[in-house]
């Protein structure tokens, strides 16, 4: 990417000095960190009902959704007073990550981390597919598949660029659309709920095929079980996703962190707590129903509730559309500064804990638009597959991060601990129940994917962690290892007599080495006389090695010299000069250097051996620029 590019792209370079000035104040880091938590509010329902609806008889089913729901609001607060509790413990951030690592096992951690990074990368894929299929549900395209992607994947790269530029930046821009949605559903339910008390409400119409499809499965349908419900809890409860992510992004906000993030946190789940019960008791009254490929529940009741697809309609899509593209930003937020965390660890590459010029995390940032990319792809841009991948992850995070702050309770009894304590364990019972039922419940539909991927996360962990373990231990200098003298020999490769060849040649005799021989590659007597005849016109004062390749390979004799010299004088360094153009235009190079491409490869795998590269530059305006071959350099 050209430099002018990148600045119009992201913007100008943020010295480390402004780091204070890019924190985040309570109105942002709400619409930052929050986006996602109150985006579920637009499917949470929706996702509860698919459960009910293809299980219980119709309209039975709907009985149970009010009751459901207020037990995942009771969830909820028992799981958002455990994260205050976890960011006033852990100010620097890092929530179920840091809390397992520092409470249970290093093992539990990387479990953590690998099902948030899988659960992170899932909400950007949830989250951009809603919002698509929101939009599709006003403009009547969510059966056109192509069209779904497509959508998608333009939003990732939006919400992408957007966060290159930076949090303080994207957050600011991004606010708008949850706020918007935020007043769009506080008319919505105002609105639904003044028509309920005043006897307005009706109840919608299914469709023919839809009455049809009920009438033929009766028999089928049941009472709710047990197990039934659970299920319906369980899909209900991803509105739960999202409330870790505050905890997680502690370090982002004002001073004083702490006080700010809690009560960002608590602002969240009231907002959260109230659109997701307010939606599912108008859910009750108005008994829509899952059609999928067809126009969402919230879309329906909008419908009903406002009169027709009227201005008021089209708002509450457009913001609901917004809000799930928006909500993406929380994963955002939060996997770079993840990833950053475990990186530093030693558990994922180094390059995902440096930031950026913007201050950003921005290797962490590509690498999430990447992976959600292709789970768009692979999924076709369809929430309810990808849901039941989304949760586990989610409530993996969830009982891990409950159970450490148990251990941490127990381990230091500060002030209040048993009240602590007692809230963490009943929450830690209760998402470990819902992700037992999760992982059962929707195994053969998707569920089975993050318990296979999340092991196999913690393996590679294990093994990037172990690399780098092992290179650390290689590099390590002894106490009092000093560095001895090492006799350098200096290889220059040449082909024909060139600029390009004399310029690597005066380089190399600059360097004053201990041996310096050209080397050249023949494949007959002729080239061998051309060559030396050159040489002795130009009068260079150079040893010239001619080395004879009759099945006029490049490579072999080169390595083979190498291999020589290495064993006359073992231990010393090999230096090999590889005289390059360097041309104006970049598809010019695809018709150079090709061969000093392949050698510098090999040459770099070999001890010992320092490879250099010499380029001469070559202008389009230069009339002495004369291309012709440079020997490895062509």
């Amino acid at each position: 990417m050209t430099s002018p590019f990148k600045r119009l792209l992201v913007g100008k370079p943020i010295a480390t000095s402004e780091e204070g000035h890019q924190r985040i104040g309570k109105p942002v880091a709400l619409a930052v960190f929050a986006s996602d938590a109150v985006s579920s509010t637009a499917y949470a329902t929706e996702e509860m009902m698919l459960v009910l609806l293809t299980a219980v008889v119709f309209p039975t089913a709907l009985n149970y959704l009010v009751p459901l729901s207020i037990a995942a609001v009771i969830l909820l607060v028992i799981v958002g007073i455990s994260y205050v509790q976890t960011i006033h413990a852990y100010p620097d951030g890092g929530g179920a990550y840091v809390v397992s690592r520092e409470n249970i096992s290093t093992t539990a951690s990387l479990v953590a981390g690998g099902s948030l990074l899988v659960d992170y990368t899932l909400t950007v894929a949830v989250s951009i597919s809603s919002g698509v299929l929101a939009i599709g549900s006003a403009f009547h395209f969510n059966d056109n598949a192509p069209v779904r992607i497509g959508l998608a994947l333009f939003f990732v790269a939006m919400m992408c660029v957007g966060n290159l530029r930076g949090l303080k930046e994207s957050g600011k821009v991004f606010a708008v659309p949850t706020y918007f949605y935020v007043a769009m559903l506080g008319i919505f339910l105002g609105v639904g709920f003044f028509k309920l008390f005043t006897g307005n409400l009706h109840e919608l119409t299914t469709g023919p095929e839809l009455a049809k499809h009920f009438e033929e499965n009766k028999d089928l349908m049941t009472s709710a079980t047990l197990f039934v419900l659970l299920r319906a809890f369980s899909s209900g409860a991803v509105v739960l996703s999202g409330v870790e992510a505050i905890s997680n992004g502690v370090p982002a906000f004002k001073k004083p962190e702490s006080r700010n993030a809690s009560q960002t946190l608590a602002m969240m789940a009231a907002i959260l707590a109230v659109g997701f019960l307010g939606i599912s008791t108008l859910a009750h009254h108005m008994k829509p129903v899952v059609d999928e490929g067809g126009q969402t529940v919230l879309a329906q009741m909008a419908n009903g509730v406002f009169g027709g697809t009227n201005i008021w309609f089209y708002g509450l899509q457009f913001a609901t559309f917004a809000i799930l593209i928006m909500a993406a930003n929380t994963a955002y937020a939060d996997f770079p500064r993840l990833s950053s965390l475990i990186a530093r660890d030693g558990y994922l590459p180094r390059q995902l804990a440096n930031r950026g010029d913007r201050l950003v995390f921005s290797n962490g940032i590509l690498a999430l638009s990447a992976m959600a990319g292709v789970l768009i792809v692979v999924f076709r841009a369809e929430v309810s597959a990808l849901i039941p991948l989304y949760a586990v992850g989610v409530f993996t995070g969830f009982s891990l991060s409950q159970f450490g702050m148990i251990k941490h309770h127990l381990k230091l009894r500060e002030d209040h601990w048993k009240r602590g304590l007692v809230i963490n364990a009943i929450g830690c019972f209760a998402t470990t129940v819902v992700l037992i039922v999760v992982v059962v419940s929707k195994f053969t539909i998707g569920a089975w994917i993050p318990v296979v991927v999340i092991p196999l996360i913690v393996l590679v962990f294990r093994r990037i962690h172990r690399h780098y373990a092992k290179i650390d231990r290689r590099m390590a200098a002894a106490p009092g290892e000093k560095m001895r003298r090492r006799q350098n020999t200096v290889i220059v490769l040449v082909g024909k007599v060139t600029k390009g060849s004399l310029t690597a040649i005066a380089y190399a005799r600059s360097l004053n080495p201990d041996r310096l021989i050209a080397v050249t590659v023949v494949a007959t007597p002729e080239e061998q006389e051309s060559i030396a005849k050159q040489w002795e016109d130009h009068q260079i004062p150079v040893d010239l090695r001619e080395l004879y390749s009759p099945y006029r390979e490049l490579s072999r004799p080169i390595m083979s010299f190498i291999d020589e010299l290495d064993a006359q004088h073992e231990g010393d360094f090999v230096t090999v000069i590889v005289p390059e153009f360097a041309l104006e235009h970049w598809w010019q190079q695809l018709l150079h250097n090709q061969s000093a491409l392949v050698l510098r490869t090999r040459l770099r795998n070999r001890p010992n051996t320092v490879v250099t590269s010499v380029p001469f530059h070559i202008s389009d305006d230069d009339p002495d620029g004369e291309l012709v071959a440079a020997g490895p350099g062509d």
